[in-house]
């Protein structure tokens, strides 16, 4: 059973988040304010999501309601990651946004309904947090594979072209930059893998574990949430690279490397 943690506690917590200002201010590192905007954030948001989910789970709520939660968490996420890059192309978001709608959704689904065996699938007990968990985890590898495909695109323009004008189809000239940047997306995660256990317990092992779960139960779930990260990590670094690819070289196979913006 979980200890509950007292406001009095949960007050004192602040604590710990003050030695990070007080470091910053020491060692002048002027993030006092983004510190402080973060935590109070931190706060906000997740009280809110608090709610919300105490009133999505009960059971009698009409599964419906579950439609705007998953748009809004996707399109979150997609904006993070887009914003984490260095590099942007006009409709980044929306790129982001189908990746990870088919990525995130397909693997969920396939979770909750199949390898978890939830009835109905889409209990939002379930689905909700698995489909939070590989969002959060997978919008890093996305940025990262975005952030190197518009960059060496961009950086590698004049070879590139010189490839195309000796006769090389616009896949050929660019596949070995969309490979190397959907292989660094997908590093965080093989990384990831080869050290849990070892060197982290992930949150949703821990939370379990705390919550009087079953230790080896508790491992179980963390390594389906591992596979469904790695998963959607992978799907969605390749159909990034794609639509990138459709987005950045014309039906001429010509690289319209004008459309590749400087983040603001």
């Amino acid at each position: 059973m979980t200890v509950p943690i007292s406001s009095s506690g949960l007050i004192l917590s602040g604590l710990l988040v003050f030695i990070a200002g007080l470091i910053s201010f020491l060692f002048r590192l002027k993030l006092e304010s983004k510190i402080f905007i973060a935590t109070v954030r931190t706060v906000i948001q997740l009280t809110l999501i608090g709610y919300v989910l105490t009133w999505i789970f009960d059971e009698n709520r009409n599964p419906l309601v579950l439609i705007p939660l998953v748009l809004i968490m996707i399109s979150v996420a997609s904006r993070s990651a887009v914003q984490r890059a260095s590099q942007t192309v006009k409709g980044a978001a929306w790129l982001t946004f189908a990746t990870l709608m088919v990525s995130a959704l397909f693997t969920t689904i396939t979770v909750t309904g199949v390898i978890v065996g939830v009835d109905p699938w889409y209990k939002a007990q379930y689905f909700i947090p698995l489909l939070g968990m590989v969002l959060g985890n997978g919008l890093t590898g996305i940025s990262l594979c975005l952030d190197q495909s518009l960059s060496h695109l961009k950086d590698k323009r004049e070879l590139i072209e010189m490839e195309l004008a000796h006769g090389a189809t616009a896949w050929e000239a660019s596949r070995d930059i969309l490979a190397g940047a959907t292989y660094r997306g997908m590093i965080p995660i093989i990384n990831s893998m080869t050290v849990v256990g070892l060197v982290s317990l992930p949150g949703m092992m821990t939370g379990q574990i705390l919550a009087g779960a079953d230790p080896l139960s508790a491992v179980k779930y963390q390594i389906v949430v591992m596979f469904m990260i790695c998963t959607v990590t992978s799907l969605s670094c390749l159909m990034l690279v794609l639509l990138v690819f459709k987005r950045l070289f014309n039906d001429k196979h010509q690289l319209c490397s004008d459309q590749i913006l400087k983040q603001d």
